[in-house]
């Protein structure tokens, strides 16, 4: 049995959901491991958890723990269902463990190389996770790109530079996209030089999207890749599981500047209000963490 510390909103991802727009062909592919309910909402949805474990096996009782579960105060689950978190990573921060590990598939699936220079749209928690790993390459040049000027502070604290669309550099060698808009995607494909790969990484739900496949895209022989967290980046598949990736995404978690992506908290009572607000007025959100009572 698990008593919850916190847990954060996946926004982009339970917004699709809170709204309704999961596709019917995606509804068993979309399902949170501990969901309750069947698409579409309501459901009870979410899997980022921090909590204390109160019962259970010796070697678990009383560690701090990270599990895919939803928004509950307290759980039970099989005691493979949760992972430890390392002693240099504070519950607080552990929230971004799910988004860390979605940023470190996609960097797998970009393969950037030494000396790069990338750029990533959409300075989302994921955008600003993958932009903050790649740039620990040696060599790279990375741009953190955004519509959204409040952004800057958050690249600054990270040690990257911001530019807005009009102002970010083109002829990149690599793109990852993580705005989850029509105009991301496209900003993504002008940016890109000659035979470089675009990453996608934003999930529509049942919204079409319509990029320019005219233009120069044949002429440049630009590539348009998909990554998504729910399976290994197929060049790490024969030697990784979703265990080791877990544990590498929390020992990444372990640097202090990292908590600057924790916009905001509220206090688990306050989740019905909150949902609706994140929903409608996203804009300037990271990372809202939920904070339990007992805690």
């Amino acid at each position: 049995m698990v008593r919850t510390l916190y847990t954060a909103v996946s926004r982009g991802t339970e917004s699709l959901i809170f709204n309704g727009a999961v596709p019917v062909s995606e509804y068993q592919r979309m399902r949170a491991p501990f969901q309750e309910g069947e698409f579409p909402f309501p459901v009870k949805y979410g899997y980022i958890n921090v909590g204390l474990v109160e019962q259970g096996p010796d070697h678990l009782l009383g560690r701090r723990v990270f599990c895919l579960y939803p928004h509950q105060s307290h759980f039970v689950v099989s005691a493979d269902s949760v992972t430890c978190l390392p002693d240099g990573l504070p519950a607080e921060r552990a929230v971004l463990c799910a988004n860390m590990e979605t940023a470190l598939n996609a960097v797998w699936d970009a393969k950037p190389m030494i000396g790069d220079r990338i750029a990533v749209v959409g300075a989302g928690i994921v955008g600003c996770l993958v932009a903050w790993l790649v740039s620990r390459l040696p060599g790279v040049e990375v741009e953190l790109v955004d519509i959204n000027n409040h952004r800057e502070a958050v690249a600054r604290h990270l040690g990257l530079t911001f530019r807005l669309p009009q102002q970010a550099s083109g002829e990149r060698d690599l793109v990852i996209h993580a705005s989850a808009s029509e105009q991301g995607l496209s900003t993504s494909l002008e940016l890109a030089a000659t035979e470089a790969v675009v990453v996608e990484l934003s999930w529509y739900g049942d919204k079409a999207v319509s990029i320019p496949l005219g233009e120069a895209f044949h002429s440049r022989r630009l590539q348009i890749r998909s990554s998504q967290v729910g399976r290994i980046a197929a060049g790490q598949l024969a030697r990784w599981n979703f265990s080791r990736r877990l544990q590498l995404a929390m020992s990444l978690l372990e640097e202090p500047k990292l908590d600057y992506l924790i916009s905001g908290e509220s206090n688990f009572a306050e989740l019905p209000q909150v949902m609706h607000r994140l929903v409608n007025d996203g804009r300037d959100v990271l990372c809202h963490r939920i904070r339990y009572h007992q805690c």
